[in-house]
C-alpha cells in the first residue's frame, strides 16, 4: 500500500511539473497585437505566469531587455520606455509570445452613457456615411463589452482592432470622430478604448467604496431608480469596465454621460470629483477629463436637465478638467440622442489639441458667466472668453430671464453691447437676478465672435421648480 501511494506522489508530482513546462504566459486582453501603447512613457506589461518563472520582454524599438519573475501569486509585471510615436513595432515575451503590429502613439478613453455609446449600429447617420471612408491603420480601437461584477477584475474580454469600416460602424461615433482629428492634426496612431454603456448614472462608474463611505453619494445612490437596461449599482459598471484598464497607460478621458442622473442632481459635481479622483488614483496619473455637457431635452420633470447642467459647470473646478457646450447642436429637444455626434467629437478633440498638445489658433473656449451690474431698471451681464464681443444668431439674444425679490421670472428684452449683455423687464422695475438658458429645452441663440455658444447661468441660489410635468 505505501509503494502505491508513493508511486501516486511521484506521478502527481511529474504531472505538476509537466504541466508547469508547458504553462503558458498569459496577458490581459488589453495588452495585444495592433494595440496602441502611450508613447513617450514608462508603461506597464503584466498577465499571469507560473510563480518565479523568468520572464523577459522585447521591444523592437530598442536594444533593451526587460526581466522580471513571477510572484508566489503566480504572477508577473514590468515596466517599459516607449518612444516617440510611430510603428508598428513587435513585443516579444520569453521568446515564445510575439505581438505584432504594435503602434505608439497617444491613448484615450471614451467613457459614460448612450450618447458616448452611439454608433453606426443605432443607424447613426453621421457614421454610416463616413464608415466607407474609414479604413486607418492608425487608429485603433478597443471596444469594452457591457458588463459587473461584485468586485474589481484584472481582465475582460476584448482584443485590439485596426479601424476599417466593418469595426468603426460599431465603435462609439464620438470617439472615433475625436480620434479621427486627432490623428490627422497630430500625424501619429491613436488608440481609443470605448467603455461605456448606455443609461448608466455615474454612481455605476465609481467604485462601490467611494459611494458607499460618503455618506452624502450613498443616500443620492438610493435615488436611483432601478431599469431593465443598465445597472444602477454603485461601482458595478467601473469593478469589470474600468478595472481591467487601469494598468494600461492613456493620455485622457473623453466622457459624455449625466442624463440618468437628473433624478438625483444636487449631488453629480460632488460625484463626478470623487468618481474622476477615484479614477486617477487607480491609474496612479492626474490625466485630463473632458467632458460633454448634456444637451437639452424634455425632461419628465422641471429644470433637472439644467441643474445637472449647472452642476457640470461647477465640474470645471476640478483640476485638468474641460467641457464643451452643445445646446447649439441639437435640432429636437424630444431626442435625448442628438444626432450631430462628429460636432460633439471635434469640439473635444479642439479641447484636447490646445490643452494638451499645444496647438495653436485653436477656438475652443465657451463664454462663461463672469459677473453683473445692475443698471436702475436694467441689468448687465458680463462673460469670460468674449474678448472680441458676442453676437446672436437672431440678432436679438434669447432665453434671458430676469425676477425682482418677489422671485418671478419673466422673459426678458435682451441687447447686445460688446462683451456684455444688457436685460430688462418694465414690468420688474427693481431686478436682483437673471437667468439665462436654464431650463430643461433651452436652445439659447448667443454666441461669442468665435462661434462659441454661450454656458448657461443664473445669478441666484433659488429654489428651482423640479417637479413633475403634468401633460
Amino acid at each position: 500500500m505505501k509503494k502505491v501511494l508513493f508511486l501516486a506522489f511521484l506521478l502527481a508530482m511529474l504531472l505538476c511539473q509537466t504541466n508547469g513546462a508547458f504553462a503558458e504566459v498569459r496577458l490581459p486582453s488589453i495588452l495585444g497585437s495592433h494595440m496602441v501603447l502611450q508613447q513617450k512613457s514608462e508603461v506597464n506589461l503584466w498577465g499571469w505566469c507560473n510563480p518565479s518563472e523568468k520572464i523577459q520582454v522585447k521591444c523592437s524599438w530598442d536594444t533593451t531587455s526587460y526581466s522580471t519573475k513571477g510572484t508566489s501569486g503566480a504572477k508577473w509585471s514590468l515596466k517599459i520606455k516607449t518612444p516617440v510615436a510611430g510603428g508598428p513595432y513587435t513585443i516579444t515575451i520569453n521568446q515564445k509570445m510575439l505581438l505584432e503590429d504594435v503602434m505608439v502613439g497617444e491613448v484615450w478613453l471614451c467613457g459614460g452613457q448612450s450618447n458616448m455609446e452611439w454608433s453606426g449600429v443605432q443607424k447613426l447617420k453621421q457614421s454610416l456615411e463616413e464608415a466607407p471612408l474609414a479604413t486607418n491603420q492608425k487608429i485603433r480601437f478597443f471596444y469594452v463589452p457591457k458588463a459587473t461584477a461584485d468586485t474589481p477584475q484584472e481582465d475582460t474580454r476584448a482584443g485590439w482592432k485596426v479601424c476599417t469600416p466593418d469595426e468603426m460602424v460599431r465603435f462609439s461615433a464620438i470617439g472615433y470622430f475625436f480620434g479621427k482629428k486627432l490623428q490627422q492634426v497630430l500625424d501619429l496612431p491613436v488608440g481609443l478604448i470605448n467603455s461605456n454603456w448606455g443609461g448608466t448614472p455615474a454612481e455605476t462608474w465609481t467604485p462601490r467604496e467611494v459611494v458607499e463611505q460618503d455618506p452624502v453619494l450613498k443616500e443620492a445612490s438610493l435615488k436611483l431608480r432601478p431599469a431593465d437596461g443598465w445597472p444602477i449599482t454603485p461601482g458595478s459598471s467601473y469593478q469589470a469596465m474600468i478595472a481591467p484598464l487601469v494598468k494600461f497607460k492613456i493620455a485622457g478621458v473623453i466622457w459624455y454621460q449625466g442624463e440618468s442622473n437628473t433624478q438625483n442632481y444636487p449631488s453629480y459635481s460632488h460625484l463626478m470629483e470623487r468618481m474622476i479622483g477615484s479614477w486617477r488614483a487607480s491609474w496612479a496619473d492626474n490625466f485630463p477629463f473632458y467632458f460633454v455637457q448634456i444637451a437639452p431635452f424634455s425632461y419628465g420633470f422641471y429644470n433637472v436637465g439644467a441643474l445637472i447642467r449647472e452642476q457640470q459647470t461647477k465640474c470645471l473646478t476640478i483640476p485638468a478638467t474641460g467641457m464643451v457646450v452643445v445646446h447649439d447642436l441639437v435640432d429636437d429637444v424630444n431626442n435625448i440622442h442628438p444626432v450631430k455626434k462628429r460636432e460633439v467629437a471635434l469640439r473635444l478633440a479642439d479641447l484636447a489639441l490646445a490643452e494638451n498638445y499645444g496647438a495653436k489658433g485653436v477656438v475652443y473656449k465657451y463664454p462663461m458667466y463672469k459677473g453683473m451690474v445692475i443698471e436702475k431698471n436694467r441689468v448687465r451681464i458680463l462673460f469670460d472668453n468674449a474678448e472680441n464681443g458676442l453676437v446672436a444668431t437672431d440678432k436679438v439674444p434669447n432665453e434671458f430671464y430676469v425676477a425682482g425679490t418677489d422671485q418671478k421670472f419673466l422673459y426678458a428684452n435682451a441687447r447686445i453691447e460688446g462683451k456684455s449683455v444688457v436685460v430688462w423687464n418694465k414690468a420688474v422695475k427693481e431686478p436682483v437676478a437673471v437667468r439665462f438658458g436654464f431650463s430643461n429645452t433651452s436652445v439659447p441663440n448667443l454666441f461669442n465672435k468665435e462661434g462659441m455658444p454661450v454656458n448657461l447661468f443664473r445669478t441666484d441660489q433659488w429654489e428651482v421648480k423640479t417637479e413633475a410635468v403634468v401633460k
